[in-house]
């Protein structure tokens, strides 16, 4: 075991905890908005149909989605910036209790009977807290920091493992958990409010426990060199081409991503509350194959290398997904998809390799906020392209997800071949 001062240093406990808490969250939003929604339609239409339910759950999340990414953008940038001051708590302090707000508001959804629409709220809030991307970036420029360039691939991997065991535990319980009710309690109410008290238990760790780990001069002076000077033009070149990777990847996962959780409540998947936590589970499982992979195939292959395995996974996964007509091909889809998780902490660890130690936080921040900055375009196309060929092809979206894959692997492959000709000049550090 390690001992108590060591472990006060880890940062694994508020990502486990955190993340678990999301995984309830998650579960329990898409069935209160299954039913509010049904409910909704059934109001409005006298004969309503599956595709108008349809219709209208992803109406909710194509709002919902984008008000998660465009708040967050500039309160983003500002905590980034109190990070590379050496506030290192700050970005992720501020966006738990942004979390932490926002679940309330789904309590208070599923308690008081009001509109599915009060999550608008809570997101907003979320959002001005920094959000997923403050958070998240916050952790890897700490991940950045207390790392060195030989093993800080590994070290982020290691990071988004914990973040996929704890989705995976948190899923697998939540729908047996939204389950539980009582008079006294409606359906919901025991996921919802343990979400809330896990997320309020990572922040007073944070604020209270957590001690920020220190970085010994050596390692911060090769960060903060790292070859900036002599390779300044090639870096910056590095930097676009693995932006561009990462933002065609982005807009590949996340518009297949949003569109399956509606995708999973028609028929014929149909699926309750239980279905949805294992099917969230599945998800979270790729976290640990992705893992395994990267441990195993590391030995023989560079990053790049590395980066294009997973595209590639996932474009063969989410192809398949467009053809689901049943629950057990819902798994098969998603056992195509078990390298997926490889490409993003790896573009992440390139990344902090091409910049010095006091520029981690902004830059990684802005690979997030990239990704937000795309997701206001593709969200609402998905979800319109998603709409309009529910009738003949519901899978449609999930080629084109295939699609912006393939795509994404061109980039990522220029930078391979860049490093590949300089191979013993001016190599890219770890590859």
């Amino acid at each position: 075991m390690l001992p108590l001062g060591t472990l006060r240093k880890r940062i694994e406990p508020v990502v486990l905890c955190a993340q678990i808490a999301s995984a309830f969250f998650d579960t329990g939003l898409q069935m209160v908005v299954k039913e509010q929604c049904a409910i909704a339609t059934d109001a409005l239409h006298p004969t309503p149909t599956e595709d108008s339910r349809q219709k209208a759950m992803s109406n909710f999340y194509m709002i919902y989605n984008m008000l998660s990414k465009f708040v967050p953008i500039l309160p983003a940038i500002i905590l980034a910036k109190v990070g590379d001051l050496g506030y290192r708590k700050i970005p992720m302090v501020i966006p738990l209790v942004g979390y932490l707000v926002s679940r309330v508001v789904l309590l208070l959804v599923i308690v008081m009977d009001l509109p599915i629409q009060a999550m608008f709220g809570g997101v907003v809030v979320h959002g001005l807290s920094g959000g997923f991307c403050s958070y998240w970036a916050g952790v890897m420029a700490l991940v950045s920091l207390t790392s060195t360039e030989e093993n800080r691939s590994l070290h982020m991997m290691q990071m988004e493992l914990v973040y996929g065991i704890a989705g995976l535990i948190g899923s697998l319980v939540s729908g047996h958990l939204f389950q539980l009710y009582s008079v006294d309690f409606k359906q919901g109410t025991v996921l919802v409010s343990l979400s809330v008290f896990l997320y309020f238990v990572c922040l007073v760790y944070t604020l209270f426990i957590f001690l920020m780990p220190t970085v010994s001069p050596s390692a911060q002076e090769r960060n903060e060199t790292n070859g900036i000077d002599t390779q300044h033009s090639k870096n910056i070149l590095n930097i676009l081409l693995l932006f561009a990777g990462g933002i065609l990847y982005d807009v590949a996962v996340g518009g297949g991503m949003e569109i399956l959780v509606t995708f999973e409540m028609k028929e014929p998947l149909n699926w309750n509350a239980t279905q949805v936590g294992y099917g969230n589970a599945a998800g979270f499982l790729v976290f640990l194959t992705s893992f395994l992979g990267v441990m195993v195939m590391s030995r023989w292959v560079g990053d790049v290398t590395l980066i294009i395995i997973g595209m590639v996974s996932f474009a063969a996964g989410i192809y398949f997904m467009a053809f689901v007509t049943a629950t057990y091909m819902f798994y098969l889809a998603r056992a195509l998809t078990l390298f997926a998780l490889i490409p993003m902490p790896t573009i992440r660890a390139l990344l902090s390799k091409q910049v010095n130690g006091s520029s981690y936080g902004i830059t990684l921040i802005s690979l997030q906020l990239s990704f937000k900055i795309a997701s206001l375009a593709y969200t609402p196309i998905y979800t319109k392209v998603y709409q309009a060929t529910l009738d003949w092809f519901p899978g449609f979206v999930f080629t084109l997800s295939s699609v912006f894959t393939v795509l994404a692997t061109i980039p990522v492959s220029v930078v391979g071949c860049r490093a590949g000709r300089a191979d013993g000049y001016e190599r890219i550090p770890g590859d």
